[in-house]
């Protein structure tokens, strides 16, 4: 594994600059159409095979330890494996989406360039073994889903789209303030070596730390950092949509802040904290504004703030119970988190397809011009339902037991009241969804779903890969979580010494 490593990063880069080369040459055959879902099929096949491996460290150039010198490393460890799953498999669906969704749209060759290219970033981050490359690859999958976001061109995609880029210019800025800060400290950018050599707890570390959490932040969308999300998430096409609310906001977020704070820098009490209070505001204002919504893609923008909030709760509660040293609380705090961060890429991703696939069949995202949509688009309609199951918390589906989880993971921590709030969070899902399925699903079409008709085969297959993933997800926990989640999980929880040798491949 080792060696095809590389792979996972070298294959979307070369795809997104020879796709677009392709289709020129084939004057505009759109060949670029049926050749990235075959690319997004291997590097799928490449993610499964890295499931099965041990930790695994790439030198770029061959610059060892051992060579006296050090280069850039591409490190896989479980939880850089289970990341790489999420990342390519919620890729793969949008993909096969993509394919009929994006005829409406011009210069698709270019769609595919800078979906690889966002692609390439995020398999670069969530592989990258130093805390520049980490940077770099994070600004790759954020200039390129930038773009994504405007490709439309019309006011409102380059409205949202530059808010999105003013206020992802800060997060970057200030994770690269952060990184220069650690960089002085240590004078190390590998992680590896910046664990060795970190000094004492002092105010320039502190320092760093907060520019971490506000660069993250921005990124993850965590209130009050969320400002750019409700207007990008449905300015972008539905592919992007799902993209960017079932993967890019975990890798560029709340992966790499994990990775920081757990496997580099360490937890402090009073970042867990930070993070708990984070996420709690997530939740609750992210679901107060997700009720009151009427346009569809908008409402799922919010939960997107809401469902991360789980998460990012659940992350902080870990860290504290790291710091208190209970680590059986720690390790089903992380349980949850890392379960509901799988769990919301699936369901997330298929209710933006979902809604990509209305707004394709009828012409409009606004739920009072729906209706009666479940006898007219059954495939759509179910896969609809099956996710806004999943996403209210619904058993058997794959969003009650993540859920379930990180409440008895607050609980047993001892914070009462913010377990209760997270149950209230997800009946007040529960109940936006009600009204979802209500205004398009149910009742009498209005006119303008009158013509409408089930969408391409391939739309509907990426749809039922996803609803069938938070099902047997859901069912299967049992035999999955041991292999997947509490190995994740497990990196993350060792002591310093496993987490050296996690973090740089010993």
């Amino acid at each position: 594994m080792e060696k095809l490593l590389p792979l996972l990063v070298a294959i979307p880069l070369l795809a997104a600059f020879l796709l677009p080369l392709i289709d020129k040459i084939r004057n505009g055959s759109g060949i670029s159409r049926f050749l990235a879902p075959l690319v997004s099929l291997i590097l799928l096949v490449l993610v499964f095979r890295s499931l099965t491996s041990t930790e695994v460290t790439y030198w770029m150039g061959g610059w060892t330890p051992e060579s006296g010198s050090l280069g850039i490393s591409l490190i896989l460890d479980k939880m850089s494996s289970f990341m790489l799953l999420v990342v390519n498999v919620v890729a793969f669906a949008a993909i096969l989406f993509s394919l009929n969704y994006m005829k409406r749209y011009t210069a698709e060759p270019l769609y595919y360039c800078l979906f690889f290219l966002m692609l390439t970033g995020m398999n670069g981050l969530v592989l990258a073994g130093d805390i520049f490359n980490l940077y770099v690859f994070l600004e790759v999958a954020a200039i390129s889903s930038y773009a994504l976001v405007a490709f439309g061109c019309e006011t409102e995609e380059l409205e949202a789209s530059f808010k999105y880029l003013v206020l992802g210019s800060v997060g970057s800025a200030f994770i690269l303030l952060g990184i220069g800060i650690i960089y002085n400290q240590t004078g190390h950018l590998n992680m590896v070596q910046i664990t060795l050599n970190l000094p004492a707890q002092n105010m320039a570390l502190l320092m760093a730390g907060a520019f971490f959490m506000l660069g993250f932040g921005l990124k993850a969308a965590m209130v009050p950092f969320h400002a750019w999300l409700p207007d990008a998430h449905p300015s972008a096409p539905a592919p992007i949509s799902a993209m960017l609310s079932g993967v890019l906001i975990k890798a560029l977020g709340v992966y790499a802040l994990l990775r920081v704070f757990f496997n580099v820098l360490g937890m402090s009490l009073e970042f867990a904290h930070i993070l708990m209070v984070l996420g709690s505001l997530s939740m609750v204002i992210g679901v107060c504004l997700a009720v009151v919504q009427w346009d569809f893609k908008r409402l799922l923008a919010y939960h997107s703030i809401s469902q991360m909030g789980y998460v990012v709760l659940a992350i902080g509660v870990a860290g504290e119970m790291m710091v208190d040293h209970k680590l059986k609380i720690a390790s089903l705090a992380l349980l949850g988190a890392l379960f509901h961060l799988m769990n919301h890429a699936a369901f997330k991703s298929l209710l933006f397809l979902c809604s990509g696939a209305t707004e394709y069949a009828t012409g409009t995202r606004l739920l009072k011009q729906l209706g009666g949509l479940k006898h007219r688009m059954p495939v759509t309609s179910g896969c609809l339902r099956v996710a806004a199951l999943s996403i209210s918390g619904i058993p058997p589906f794959n969003g009650f037991w993540s859920k379930l989880i990180i409440v008895i993971a607050v609980f047993q921590a001892g914070h009462y009241g913010l377990g209760a709030m997270t149950v209230l969070v997800s009946f007040m899902t529960l109940l936006s969804f009600i009204k979802v399925q209500r205004y398009v699903l149910d009742g009498d079409p209005s006119p303008s779903v009158e013509k409408a008709r089930e969408v391409p085969f391939a739309m509907e297959l990426a749809m039922i890969l996803l609803a069938v993933i938070c099902v047997i997800s859901g069912l299967l926990l049992p035999y999955f979580k041991p292999f997947l989640l509490d190995q994740a999980g497990s990196v993350l929880v060792q002591n310093v010494h496993q987490v050296i040798h996690v973090a740089a491949g010993g």
